[in-house]
């Protein structure tokens, strides 16, 4: 089995207020789906009021980041057999969220 990441940035989900309620109610309910499945690892949204932290070598920790890389949005890792099936599930949760999610595969790691 293969873990894969599903995710997507912040500026990708516009929805309205009055259809948030029902983004949330329709994205838990894929996930309740993902965990009855067997398949769901973890997941979750980034909490962007609370500034990144970056870690150095030698233990030094400043407010910078990587600045090619931004991190925020909502995330999914599932275990999954194949491609396939996590271009299916990657399908349902776009739904559940009204927008695209992208779809990435973790590298084999025996101790994982």
């Amino acid at each position: 089995m293969t873990k894969y990441l599903i995710s997507f940035p912040s500026r990708a989900m516009v929805v309205t207020e009055e259809e948030f309620p029902d983004v949330v109610a329709d994205s838990h309910a894929v996930i309740e789906e993902a965990k009855a499945a067997g398949v769901y690892v973890f997941g979750g949204g980034f909490d962007e009021g609370v500034s990144p932290a970056l870690v150095s070598a030698d233990g030094t920790i400043s407010a910078d980041t990587y600045s090619d890389v931004q991190i925020d949005g909502g995330f999914t890792v599932l275990e999954l057999p194949d491609r396939a099936a996590a271009e299916e599930w990657a399908r349902k949760i776009a739904a559940s969220c009204r927008c695209p999610q992208e779809l990435r595969e973790f590298m084999y790691d025996p101790a994982s």
